[in-house]
This record gives structure tokens, sequence and C-alpha cells, in this order.
């Protein structure tokens, strides 16, 4: 049977949302309301005045912290959220950041966004991901891609935790958390200044009486019971550090915020997930590519333009070559000039035929330098725009299953889109083997069958199956295997 839910607040200024969520029931502190997120946070007023406990921080010391903004937002420019750079168009927020209304956008460089300057990047992107469904569920995690690059110095985006990093949640650590969010219960005064939370990691077993409580499969309990340090509304999706590693993205707590401070975890199947999202980090080591903005609209018979930006690598300045492919039918793209130095920037003009279908396409561009090769996207929308002709997709039926203890399940895997055969693969923390499919490879529009040995433990796996296509592009898909 369920447990009763208890609610919980997303640690987050939410906006409206556009259905209407009922009135629930109070939380388990006398005097302190339930509150769902259907509006701009408001306490109840039993709740007193006090500050969080964080201490002042600067973007020169965290230089991949990031905000978070939506039009509309009651926060002093819509300020909603907090996150991490990692990689020079890429955010990492939390997944129920993306649940705000208004148009979303990032802005970087300011210790107090009240202050002129800084970055505003428009948002061209917003994955979340695919086992998301509520914050106390867990994968409360996304990726953010922005329309340009976001100028983070060299060697300064985050570090994410990844399956690899065992051991960084352990309860007695101390772990750190940063963000934009309120400073006292009432936000009064509104400041919207960058600060430094530190809190104990404590054993999730002691953060109980909310939802489910906390799932240490997913999930960080960190802090203290009465809530006298804790994250308040426009931190979520801000960084939990340990060890100089992110391993952790600010969730949720009780709707009083006097509880524990809950984040989501990454050092397991989650972090795997954002590293996929992330790719390649440029090094420094090699020049680099940029397109500028990031994603351009076009009728078809007309033409757009971008520019097309380059960095030096530590060799200095050299003669690269330009050139564009993924183009659609009957597009012509031109650069000026068609070799430029790295440094330097080339306008790229791309021409499409009358008769150019109506779609969403990536452009790569490449740049060919003495010593190495560097490539950039652009997303070009053509006329009304709609999904890119090859792309690869992954689905599973079901995507979520129960077994006893080293029994035997299977789901069924279907690709469609890709290029060439696709080959599927599977991993997940505690099988007694990886699962394996019948076949192996398929071709677009095809299925295979997944058979997983269950684990040996009662428990949740969650399980990444993967698909890669002739050309390397990738897609995944996540199977729940629950245990009895």
């Amino acid at each position: 049977m369920r447990r009763k839910r208890i609610p919980v607040l997303l640690a987050f200024c939410a906006a409206a949302l556009a259905a209407a969520v009922p009135t629930v029931a109070r939380a388990a502190q006398p005097g302190a309301e339930g509150i769902a997120p259907t509006g701009d946070v408001v306490l109840h007023s039993d709740v007193q005045t006090q500050g969080i406990g964080g201490v002042s921080a600067s973007v020169k010391d965290y230089p991949f912290v990031i905000a978070a903004l939506r039009e509309g937002g009651s926060r002093p420019r819509g300020q909603s959220c907090s996150g991490s750079v990692v990689a020079p168009r890429k955010v990492m927020v939390a997944a129920h950041c993306k649940e705000l209304q208004g148009t979303k956008t990032v802005l970087y460089g300011l210790d107090d966004l009240k202050s002129t300057g800084g970055t505003q990047l428009n948002v061209v992107d917003y994955k979340t991901h695919p086992n998301f469904s509520q914050p106390w569920y867990g994968y409360d995690v996304a990726i953010i891609t922005t329309d340009a690059d976001i100028p983070v110095p060299a060697g300064g985006y985050a570090k994410v935790a990844t399956s690899a990093d065992t051991g960084l949640e352990a309860p007695g650590k101390d772990g750190f958390s940063l963000g934009y969010g309120k400073k006292n219960y009432d936000d009064n005064p509104a400041d919207v200044t960058l600060q430094k939370l530190t809190l104990p990691i404590v054993n999730p077993s002691q953060c109980t009486g909310v939802e489910n409580g906390v799932d240490p499969k997913t999930m960080i309990c960190a802090g203290y019971s009465d809530g006298r340090k804790t994250v308040l509304p426009g931190d979520s999706g801000g960084p939990f550090i340990v060890n100089g590693t992110v391993v952790g993205i600010t969730s949720w707590s009780r709707s009083d915020f006097h509880w524990y401070s809950v984040y989501s975890r990454l050092n397991n199947d989650m972090g795997d997930w954002v590293k996929q999202q992330i790719g390649d980090v440029p090094s420094g080591d090699k020049f680099t590519l940029a397109a500028s903005p990031g994603a351009v609209k076009v009728d078809a018979g007309k033409y757009v333009s971008a520019s097309i930006t380059s960095k030096p690598g530590k060799n200095g300045a050299e003669t690269v070559a330009l050139a564009a492919s993924g183009l659609p039918e009957g597009a012509k793209a031109t650069f000026q000039p068609s070799s430029i130095q790295s440094g330097d920037t080339a306008k790229l003009t791309i021409e499409t035929a009358s008769g150019t279908p109506e779609r969403d396409y990536t452009i790569t561009v490449s740049g060919k330098g003495n010593t190495d090769t560097a490539t950039t996207t652009l997303k070009l929308t053509v006329g009304k725009g709609g999904s890119e002709p090859g792309d690869l997709k992954l689905s599973l039926t079901p995507s979520s299953g129960t077994a006893a203890p080293g029994m035997l399940t299977s789901a069924t895997v279907s690709a469609t889109g890709g290029s060439g055969s696709i080959k599927l693969s599977a991993s997940g923390q505690g099988l007694p083997v990886a699962p394996f499919f019948n076949p192996q490879t398929i071709s677009p529009g095809g299925t295979s069958t997944m058979q997983i040995f269950a684990a040996f433990q009662a428990g949740t796996y969650p399980i990444t199956v993967t698909a890669t296509d002739g050309s390397g592009k990738s897609a995944t898909a996540v199977y729940t295997l629950t245990v009895r």
C-alpha cells in the first residue's frame, strides 16, 4: 500500500500552472500549510522570517554558476531557478524548473542580478530526464541548451558526478549548494545575490514524514530537521558540491521549509545521462567554432545568416577552412570569407529553395585548421518546422516491470529514424549481468526483445537502454525494474 502523501513544495519561485490544483492537507508541522506549486510561494502567517544561514558568494570563485529567468516571474528580473554551466551552450538545472510559465532565459556573470551587465541568452531546448515525473519521485534533472556560447572562462565548467564517483553522497560529509534564491522566508527585501550554503549530508532514513521520504537511490538529504539552514524558493536547480564535484541538484523540501534540503543525486545513472547530453567539452588545447545565434528561422525560398566565431587554441592563430553539411534539400551555404584565422569571425548565409521541406534541420559547420578540425552546429528551421528527418528515436514497451529476485523479465525495444544498422546496449547498477538483446542489431523501424535478469536484492533498478546508428548518433530510454 502506498504511504499517505504529505505535501511538499518545490524549492523554486513558481508561476501559476495551466491547470488548477486543489487545496492540499496540512503539513506535519503545526501552523504550516502544504502549498501546491500553483503560484508564487506564500508561506503561512505563523512562519517567522529568518535567514537561511548562507554566506555571500561570487561567480569569480564559482564560474559555472548561472541564473535561470522566466518572463513574468515575481522576483527581480524574473529569477526562478539557479543552475550550472556544463558546456559552452549547456546548463544543468532541475527538471521541475521547466514547468514554470513564461519564456525562459539564462543570465550569466553577476553576483547580484539587480546590477547591470552580465550575459543574457535565450533557451532553445529544455531536455528533462526521461524518468522524471515529480521531484519527490527522483530524476529531477534537466539540460538547457542556449542560443549562443556562455562566456565561462577556460576550465570553468562544472564538474558533474557520474556513477564512477562512488561515495560522494555518504552521510557525514559536508557539501555546499549555490543559488540566487530567497534569503528569508517572506523574501522581503527581495534579494537575488548569489549565496553559498554549507550543509551536512545525513542518513536518508532520518528524512521522513514528507511524501514517501527520501529515496537514497535518486536523492541526497542534507541539513537539519528544523531547517535552521535551508534552501528556499529560487535555489532549485543550483549545484550541491562535494569535494569539488557537483553531486546533487537542489530539488525540494517540506512546504514550510522548516525541514531538510533534498537534492537530486547525480553519482548514478542520472549523472551518466547528463554526461551523454553534454557530449565532449572543449579542452582549450585546439581552436573552437561557435554559431551565433545558435538557431535561425527562414521561409522556403528565402535566405538567413548567422555568424561563425572562433577562438584560437594553445598553438595560437591558424588558418581555418570552413564548410557546412546537413543542409536541407535544395539549400546552399556560403561563407564570407571561406577561410578565417582562428579568433576571427565569418558570415554564414544559407539560401533555401522554394521547394525546401518545412522542417527543423541541424547544420554542422566544420573548420579544418593546420593542426585539427573543429565543428559546431546551427539549428535551422524552415517554415513552420517539424521533426528533423532521420532523427534516431528509441522506445520501450513496457517502460517498467516487476520481477522476483534473480528471475527473468523482458521488454520490446523499438527504434525509428537514424541511418544504417542500429546497435543496442543497456546498463544498470546492481544487476547480476548486463541485459541482452535478440537481435542486438536492428534496422530503422525494427524491434528487438530485451531480456533482463533481476537483481538478487529487492529495490528499484533504472536501466539505461542505448541505440547507436551507423553514423554514431545515439538515443536513450530508461526501463525501471522493480524487484520484490
